[in-house]
């Protein structure tokens, strides 16, 4: 008759197991764990086996060696448990352990023959790795194989975040016609090639997208990549935000990393173009640095790098409830950016058919700008447009 200590001697020694899990304690205690799983894992090119330990409100982990993970399970079935289910590659193994400490081991079908190795899971990209894309290998971060190179791979992963952003406003997108896009301080773009490459290429959207930016090398380098690209109705321009009108309406209106004001004035430029969908990565935000003034937050703003975090956190806030206010739902979140801050926030702001609540909505915002006596840059240049949303707060009609 076949033990226990033989069965995982086989198991584990044949590299065999493919999960375990132990339930059914022995003697029940509220501060003690009360089931525990183990599957292996690959660290560092070693065949490892990973415990994780359940308990009421937690769960705790520790990697063991072969020798080591048949020794501790034998040790658990012996003085903690009176079950175990283990799966193998050619069946499943069901464990029970008398009150005598006798073990009777029941063979059946196996269930989970396959197991993930990596210690972490590789993530699925929405561009994938080994898949070669045109545009990642002409910018440098796949080779012609599709391998995403080493000193490339933030990037890459940085790439497949934005991606996912836009993934998620595919939805409210019109499909019906050319889309105008307008990627403002496009920089090097290579999220604005992304962008192309993926509602073009992925989604099969007809698009007219512009990139534009005030350096002049820049600019001359992405054409002449697009034109590599075959990007047909991908354009980059030299020119400044504010002056900017070649178009009289746009879809969705991108903006990473416009300093200060001038992210603003992207905004501005997207609610009166009606855009369906705004995404801006907001950097140096300095304009209410200069203006916050209130003694009871003294105890923050007195110190300079406090002030100037909570300046931006407020100045994003604001950014947010505005838009709002003029008929967008807006989020903020979290956008990995390599290039500037380890994190930053993203702002996404989605036009909506049916109004929010703007009287509630204004309400907040004025008293929050007046506890912080601050005059944002994007109330001023979008007044017409929030005055008589703040006159019929004032009134309570």
């Amino acid at each position: 008759m076949q033990t226990l200590e033989s069965l995982l001697a086989k198991l584990i020694g044949e590299a065999q197991l493919t999960q375990a899990t132990l339930s059914n304690v022995r003697q029940k205690d509220a501060d003690a764990f009360n089931k525990v799983t183990v599957k292996p894992v690959l660290i560092k090119d070693e065949l490892k086996y990973q415990f994780t330990y359940h308990f009421a409100k937690k769960t705790t982990n520790e990697n063991r060696s072969g020798a080591q993970t048949q020794q501790k399970l034998v040790e658990l079935m012996q003085t903690v448990f009176r079950q175990a289910l283990l799966h193998s590659k050619e069946a499943d193994h069901q464990v029970l352990i008398s009150k005598k400490g006798s073990a009777t081991i029941l063979k059946q079908k196996a269930t989970k023959a396959t197991v993930e190795l990596s210690h972490n899971r590789k993530k699925k990209y929405l561009l994938e790795e080994g898949k070669p894309v045109p545009f990642l290998i002409e910018l440098g971060v796949m080779n012609k194989e599709g391998k995403v190179l080493a000193k490339k791979y933030d990037k890459f992963k940085q790439i497949n975040r934005f991606l996912e952003m836009i993934d998620d406003v595919v939805p409210f997108l019109k499909k019906d016609r050319i889309l105008n896009i307008v990627d403002f301080g496009c920089g090097k773009s290579y999220l604005t090639f992304a962008l192309y490459h993926y509602l073009k290429e992925e989604q099969g959207f007809e698009l007219n997208v512009i990139g534009l930016d005030l350096k002049r090398d820049v600019i001359t380098h992405c054409n002449a990549l697009a034109v590599a690209l075959n990007y047909e109705h991908l354009t980059f321009l030299h020119g400044d935000i504010n002056q900017y009108d070649e178009l009289d309406q746009v879809d969705l209106v991108v903006t990473l990393h416009a300093c200060d004001t001038a992210t603003d004035a992207a905004l501005e430029k997207a609610v009166r173009w009606g855009a369906d969908v705004i995404l801006s990565v907001p950097c140096c935000q300095h304009e209410l640095n200069a203006q916050l003034e209130n003694k009871t937050l003294e105890t923050m703003l007195q110190h300079g790098i406090i002030k100037e975090r909570f300046a931006a956190l407020a100045t994003d806030s604001v950014r947010a409830q505005l838009l709002d206010l003029v008929g967008y739902k807006t989020q903020l979140l979290e956008f990995i950016d390599l290039e500037h801050t380890p994190k930053n926030l993203l702002i996404r702001a989605v036009k909506q058919e049916r109004q929010a609540d703007v009287r509630k909505i204004a309400e907040s915002y004025l008293a929050f700008k007046s506890f912080l006596q601050i005059e944002p840059y994007l109330e001023v240049v979008l007044k017409d447009k929030l005055e008589p949303i703040f006159q019929l707060q004032t009134r309570g009609d």
